[in-house]
């Protein structure tokens, strides 16, 4: 079978197109509620990381979230002016800047903990699907990232 640009070049044939679509698409069910804690969606994923294990490096938070140095120092002032993280740097090598949480920002989680369950009321598929799909796009990120190396 000769390969067809003209098939291929259609948006209906992209994977990448459902993939966008989709992020986007719960990325912004997330908005009014995040937006009444005055959070990004990027802020309330770090925060996840944060409320999960603090006193991590920024390395650490970028390499769970994929995200790059470039992306979150900036994220990461903001959060900090806003008086939820402290970034210090590491004792043994300055170069490696460590983020606690304040008590403010433990204090953001009991205020965010209603979130996960507003999404998932929102998010209309059936568990066993959900399930599936969490492990489909873990898969397709493993293997993206394998080949970005």
């Amino acid at each position: 079978m000769k390969y067809d640009y003209r098939e291929a070049m259609k948006l209906s044939n992209q994977l990448c197109f459902p993939l966008y679509a989709a992020s986007r698409s719960v990325v912004s069910l997330y908005t009014p509620y995040l937006k009444e804690l005055d959070l990004t969606y990027t802020q309330y994923i770090v925060f996840l990381v944060l409320w999960e294990k603090d006193g991590i490096t920024v390395g650490e938070i970028g390499n769970k979230l994929m995200l790059d140095n470039g992306t979150l120092s900036p994220l990461l002032k903001k959060m900090q002016k806003a008086g939820y993280i402290e970034r210090t740097r590491s004792k043994d090598d300055d170069r490696i800047v460590l983020i606690t949480l304040t008590d403010e920002g433990r204090a953001l989680q009991e205020k965010a903990k209603d979130v996960p369950r507003k999404i998932a009321g929102c998010v209309d598929l059936p568990p066993e699907k959900a399930k599936m799909l969490y492990s489909l796009l873990y898969e397709l990120l493993e293997n993206t990232k394998n080949r970005e190396q």
